[in-house]
């Protein structure tokens, strides 16, 4: 049995272990769950090891409700294989910078866990219905971690983010269910929807469904507006999360089910749906440019980032949607480390966010360890060559190019909208003041070893595929030639 199966269940089995261990048991509770995270990404890395690219790996495959066609299934090619390795990179990431909790501590990461194992059974469901259990399963503890461990407004935070969720849940559940009716195949398999035929007008409504109840979590503007909220009010491993997978999974559920099952429905929508990713990457782009919250424009540049994956999405050709993956592999590492400084290195040692308040201390003086870490994820953050951004936001625009040079043109300048915002908070933040005086703070704190380790961990892997970019797209690219995708390649679209 190939090891991506234990996967999920690993991380469920985790949690529950981190519940049962109770509050007084930290040093235990941290060491499951990093254990448990740590054999997940193992797993993956094992699991690569031995995958042939181009082959889609059956995993499990166990009758769940026969009455309805609705199985146990779980499969793994070269897309969801890659995103597995990027949640097992978050999980360990998230939870070394999540080594400071002390509140509730078995409660956190019980539902961290959970979460994960959420995230990992999306990846790997090749039945609809379970498809959709798996994305619940990871929607539902992100109430709970902001709600009980977050900071700014994070009941608020935690209850819009729930609400935007659970609207487009909604309208994909609506979807999932109308394709089953229609499609008269008695499975909820996604091979079966996808060989099912829908009328035009049919893949319209589906396409409309799917995609935009899926969008809503990937930050598809005007629906986008949960993210910074929910990233603002999260705790540092949850923000980590968010950024990470969990917007992945909106993302995921666009490129695995809406596009590939309704292909002439997407030739519909597909105007509205570039015009809607480029508003997205230059509004939030600009909207970055003016805030003085430090994680608000993490927040922002969050949304903008995955603008450039609906875009790689909208475009619709083999090289913009592996671009797409890619840049959701990208982003989702290098938002994680972004996090990770301003929530955990910059906030816990200085006790504020406000850009003004940095801007009077020689932060770089006092904590150089997170100067270094912030310079080279904005670096990262503003796809500089040697970083995985390059790779994955070039193929983008590349492909975006082949279908509209207008929309490769105006994606450029959201590029330059980034570099801009992120060179500002860069020297507000850190080199906003360069002596020190004697009302400057006393040197923080250096960092610690959790905060050090998954630093690296985050770093080594953006610049690992920054540098070899093809390890990843020889996994993507011929997954999109599957029997699935190749209605959406052969001519359906203008």
């Amino acid at each position: 049995m190939n090891t991506l199966t234990w996967i999920p269940f690993l991380s469920l089995a985790g949690a529950i272990a981190c519940a049962l261990l109770g509050p007084r048991q930290a040093t235990a509770v941290r060491a499951v769950a990093l254990a448990t995270a740590g054999i997940g990404l193992l797993l993956g890395l094992v699991a690569a090891v031995g995958f042939t690219p181009g082959t889609t790996v059956s995993l499990l495959d166990l009758p769940w409700v026969p009455a309805l066609g609705i199985r146990l299934q779980l499969a793994a090619d070269g897309i969801s294989l890659s995103l597995c390795l990027l949640t097992g990179l978050a999980a360990v990431a998230g939870i070394l910078f999540s080594w400071n909790i002390t509140h509730r501590v078995n409660e956190f990461f019980g539902l961290f866990l959970a979460l994960i194992g959420g995230v990992y059974g999306v990846f790997l469901s090749s039945d609809a219905f379970l498809f959709f259990v798996f994305y619940e399963i990871a929607i539902v503890p992100k109430y709970f971690l902001i709600a009980n461990w977050g900071s700014t407004q994070r009941e608020y935070g935690a209850m819009k983010l729930v609400l935007y969720s659970f609207a487009g849940s909604a309208l994909v559940l609506a979807g999932l269910l109308w394709a089953y009716a229609a499609s008269g195949a008695n499975s909820f398999s996604l091979s079966a929807l996808a060989a099912a035929s829908y009328t035009p007008s049919q893949q319209i409504g589906l396409f409309a469904l799917t995609f935009f109840g899926f969008a809503a979590l990937a930050g598809l503007f005007p629906l986008h507006t949960w993210a910074p909220t929910g990233h603002v009010a999260a705790p540092t491993g949850a923000s980590m999360l968010l950024a990470g997978v969990v917007m992945k999974l909106g993302a995921y559920g666009c490129l695995r089910v809406a596009l590939p099952l309704f292909p002439e429905g997407f030739a519909y929508w597909q105007p509205v749906l570039g015009a809607l990713a480029l508003v997205g990457i230059l509004y939030a782009g600009l909207v970055a440019l003016i805030q003085e919250d430090f994680k608000f424009v993490i927040a922002y540049s969050s949304v903008s980032h995955m603008g450039f994956v609906l875009l790689g999405l909208a475009a619709g050709n083999p090289q913009a949607l592996g671009g797409a993956v890619l840049q959701m592999i990208s982003h989702g590492i290098i938002a994680g480390l972004l996090f990770a400084v301003v929530g955990r290195i910059v906030y816990e040692r200085t006790h504020t966010r406000s850009l003004r308040a940095l801007q009077t201390v020689p932060l770089f003086r006092q904590l150089p360890g997170g100067a270094v870490l912030f310079t080279l994820a904005a670096f990262a953050s503003m796809g500089l060559p040697g970083f995985s951004g390059f790779p994955a936001e070039l193929s983008v625009l590349m492909g975006a190019w082949h279908h509209s040079p207008v929309w490769a043109g105006l994606a450029g300048l959201g590029i330059v909208f980034a570099g801009a915002f992120t060179l500002r908070v860069l020297l507000l933040s850190f080199f906003g003041s360069l002596q020190t005086t004697a009302d400057s703070p006393a040197p923080y704190p250096a960092l610690t070893w959790p905060e050090i380790s998954g630093a690296v961990l985050l770093l080594s892997a953006t610049v690992f595929l920054g540098l070899f970019p093809d390890v990843m797209l020889r996994w993507i690219l011929p997954a999109l030639q599957a029997p699935s995708f190749r209605p959406l390649f052969a001519g359906v679209l203008p």
